[in-house]
């Protein structure tokens, strides 16, 4: 090699390196923080998490042609086992039969309820009280996006928390009570998240998970594994060392008053759900008040995942490009001077390792292509550093899953954790390229500024009963 091409292998090693020991090192305090977390859980026995001082809870679910979900998971909502609760489901302009399917099962009638204009959102046509649920209310109105829907929702609810569930979703029964308990032990806590996993291959009735399985899809199976590893490690480290930059946004409890302070939802962008909690940190950091963001891993949400490659790109297209606006409006905390572990680790860690990560891996690519085509590398050698680059992926996707199975036995047959590990070692053989071109595809809408949309969510609703 010459010097130039020296330097640049050698960038590609650091930057793998880095990578890699940074990643090693959140699985190593996940671990850590998940033990912890275990042993206090049966120091506490059979205790009930119920005390009687839990704050009024509105659980808001923005359904956008959710006409398949919507019953069972507002069935599912409605069977939670928390005393003080308001459920709120927004319709946001659908173009299915959401709003007629709502209207005949839960035989909702026009309530002249008192809106309030605390966060800016499109026109509320009218609001609904069911007949059946005195605390489900139904708010039908112009299409505006997701982040659009939970503004409104917001404007309706009179609960000091609020919580934000996908209309796909189905929670737990002690979902709610084991996410707000940061809420009742540190004042401060602003928003709290739960863990999301994959209900394809799952069966629900009536609102519950009845049986626990594998998708027999293979897309969704690849998103499985990657939702256990990005879950259980990912964001339980972040939440112990205080750098918990996103809580998502198909559950997560927060606080209503913060909320309005920093504004509420952007409408105008794709990432809401990381954008608010960066912009809630901003809004506490600028006020000189304390706040805290915690990750609770037994807050479970089942939620269906794209089982078609069209409906999984424009998803991961989303995402991406929700992270670039995230991190672009957001700018002011990278280095701030009172932004703590947010701007000084976490925020240059996700623009180092989670923004350019598809930059660097095609262009890594494209390096080795070239090396290979002068001649100046072997199919042998560049075999063994791309074994390098994935090895660590693999491991945490088998340490996560076997980890998985440790902490919660019965979410997985042993037949299915098989089939996951399998899957895990297969995930660096077509299925991360397939989310590095989305992801590059996503950066390139954000750069050109392409009009962005909330997007359809095609919901085949084969594991609801």
């Amino acid at each position: 090699m010459n010097g130039l091409e020296y330097w640049i292998f050698l960038g590609f090693l650091i930057y793998i390196v880095a990578c890699s020991a940074s990643y090693l090192l959140l699985n190593l305090v996940a671990f850590d923080t998940l033990r912890t977390y275990l042993q206090q859980k049966r120091t506490q026995g059979g205790q009930s998490l119920n005390n009687g001082n839990e704050p009024p809870i509105s659980v808001i679910v923005p359904a956008y042609n959710e006409g398949t979900t919507i019953v069972s998971s507002l069935r599912s909502i409605l069977q939670l086992h928390y005393p003080r609760l308001e459920v709120i489901v927004v319709n946001d302009g659908s173009k299915d039969n959401t709003l007629d399917v709502l209207l005949s099962e839960f035989e909702f009638q026009a309530f002249p309820e008192n809106i309030s204009d605390s966060i800016p959102c499109a026109e509320i046509k009218q609001v609904y009280l069911s007949r059946i649920h005195k605390n489900l209310k139904l708010v039908d109105k112009a299409n505006g996006g997701k982040a659009d829907a939970i503004n409104a929702g917001i404007n309706v609810c009179h609960s000091p928390l609020f919580c934000c569930i996908d209309a796909d979703s189905i929670l737990e029964p002690d979902g709610l009570v084991r996410i707000v308990q940061p809420f009742l032990n540190h004042p401060e806590t602003i928003a709290t998240g739960g863990t999301i996993r994959i209900a394809n291959g799952c069966t629900a009735k009536d609102g519950r998970i009845t049986s626990k399985g594998v998708p027999s899809n293979f897309l969704a199976i690849f998103q499985m594994v990657e939702y256990l590893r990005a879950f259980l490690f990912g964001r339980i480290a972040w939440s112990r060392i205080k750098g918990l930059m996103i809580v998502s946004g198909a559950f997560g409890l927060f606080r209503k008053s913060t909320v309005v302070d920093a504004g509420g939802y952007t409408a105008n962008t794709i990432g809401e759900d990381m954008e608010l909690i960066l912009r809630m940190y901003r809004t506490m950091i600028a006020q000189d008040k304390p706040f805290r963001v915690e990750f609770i891993p037994d807050a479970v949400c089942w939620t269906e995942a794209p089982e078609s490659l069209k409906v999984f790109a424009s998803q991961r297209r989303r995402w991406h490009r929700g992270l670039s606006e995230s991190l672009t409006l957001n700018r002011s905390l990278l280095f701030g001077r009172k932004s703590g572990t947010i701007g000084w680790v976490a925020f240059p860690f996700f623009i180092l390792f989670e923004w350019l990560s598809p930059f660097v891996e095609l262009a890594g690519y494209i390096f080795t292509a070239y090396l290979l085509l002068s001649q100046q590398l072997s199919i042998l050698d560049a075999s063994i550093i791309y074994i390098f680059a994935i090895q660590l992926s693999v491991l945490m996707s088998v340490v996560s899953l076997l980890l998985d199975e440790f902490t919660f036995p019965g979410s997985t047959s042993m037949k299915g954790v098989l089939v996951l590990i399998f899957f895990a070692f297969l995930e660096s053989f077509g299925y991360r390229q397939l989310n590095m071109v989305y992801k590059i595809q996503g950066s390139i809408e954000w750069l050109r500024n392409t009009k962005h949309k909330w997007g359809d969510m095609t919901r085949t609703g084969n594991w609801q009963k």
